[in-house]
């Protein structure tokens, strides 16, 4: 069996690394029960989390008391936070134009998204699956990341996870896919607050130890929207260790959430999408827009990825192999507009190294904002392969 750290358990879900205590109760000779976990941050701030199942790992004389207590103990472990942590910006980002969805449970689509061109292939363990057949995807899932003759090419390979809200099915997800080498991302379902982020980063951290492993976070309900500032704020606490690289906007479980009414225009997640992307370039990152559901409209696929861009969205989820092509063209820049960008960062920079602070490109004034406008098309151009 592997064993989790019950010291680090009381700071797996702190928002800022602190001094936190649980108290647990023994279920079986390994398992525990969280009844009650208080988190105090370094800021004051104290947080009661939820119920969850947890494993040991403990060591010497805890874990000779802990094997010999009988089923229905409990215990307060208490644990103070270090670590130096990293940020998004000392990480390379990774291209995301297109976020292609893959039900876990089924072979044949897995082996179809193989031949395909997404910047991302998520196999889907949560609302891709049949509550009856959980188990039965998870161990496929699984078996593909150990498979390296099942080759995604350039893709990155994500596996999205039962909601923490799940708990064991969320933690069995994490157990099986996580000690997988192959695996590059989590899309974590339904957060609703930093503490969601927090703890599938401590259990990264666990499991994949030097591994670039990052969370994909998507978010899904009123509450999460409340709470998105500091959800995206946990990518840039130094202390965190957070490992969120990018959130994604559920555009169909938000509106059930919020009993909107679902039109073609999407008139009525209007703020919401904006406020995800604001929320995401304040903190460093991605932002994907929602799923276009109708996927055999192709041309009403194309505005919308259009309109994303125009908010500032960085990549879109797909659900069908045709979307894939369309989401791709639409997320990189155009030729015209690589071409404006290229000449602007060009010329700005040999203006500013005469002394001027600004140039003339095409007949428009290019100042600093301008110049930092360009320099980002440039830069996604270049990890799209277009230059």
């Amino acid at each position: 069996m592997r064993w989790r750290c019950m010291a680090q358990t009381a700071i797996l879900a702190s928002r800022f690394y602190g001094t936190g205590a649980c108290t647990v109760k023994l279920a079986c000779p390994h398992q525990f029960t969280l009844l009650r976990m208080r988190i105090t941050s370094m800021r004051g701030t104290s947080h009661d989390m939820m119920r969850l199942p947890l494993f040991t790992k403990a060591h010497g004389t805890t874990r000779r008391a802990l094997n010999r207590s009988p089923v229905g103990s409990t215990f307060r472990f208490l644990a103070t936070a270090s670590g130096t942590g990293c940020s998004t910006s000392s990480r390379t980002e990774r291209p995301r134009r297109s976020l292609f969805s893959v039900p876990g449970a089924d072979q044949r689509f897995i082996t179809k998204a193989q031949g395909l061109k997404a910047d991302a292939v998520v196999l889907d363990l949560e609302d891709g699956v049949a509550y009856d057949r959980k188990h039965a995807a998870r161990d496929l899932v699984q078996q593909t990341l150990l498979d390296s003759s099942q080759n995604f090419g350039s893709a990155e390979l994500c596996v999205r996870i039962n909601g923490l809200d799940t708990r064991d099915l969320a933690l069995r997800d994490l157990e099986a896919v996580l000690p997988c080498n192959r695996l590059q991302a989590v899309v974590l379902p339904k957060v609703e607050s930093a503490s969601d982020v927090l703890f599938v980063s401590r259990m990264i951290d666990a499991f994949c130890e030097d591994r670039d492993v990052r969370i994909i976070a998507a978010i899904e309900s009123a509450m999460g929207f409340l709470n998105l500032r500091e959800i995206a704020e946990t990518a840039k606490d130094e202390t965190s260790k957070a490992k969120l690289d990018a959130l994604v906007f559920a555009s169909e479980d938000f509106c059930a959430d919020i009993e909107a009414t679902r039109t073609e225009s999407a008139n009525e997640m209007l703020y919401a999408r904006s406020q995800l992307v604001i929320a995401a370039k304040a903190f460093g990152l991605q932002a994907i827009d929602m799923v276009h559901i109708n996927f055999r409209d192709l041309d009403e696929l194309k505005m919308e990825c259009e309109g994303g861009r125009q908010m500032g969205f960085t990549g879109k989820q797909a659900i069908h192999p045709a979307q894939i092509d369309i989401i791709n063209d639409r997320f990189a820049p155009s030729t015209k507009e690589l071409d404006f960008a290229s000449r602007t960062v060009q010329e700005y920079e040999q203006t500013t190294t005469n002394g001027q602070g600004a140039c003339v490109v095409d007949g428009i004034v290019v100042d600093m904002p301008v110049y930092k406008w360009a320099k980002k098309i440039v830069e996604r151009a270049a990890k799209a392969g277009m230059l």
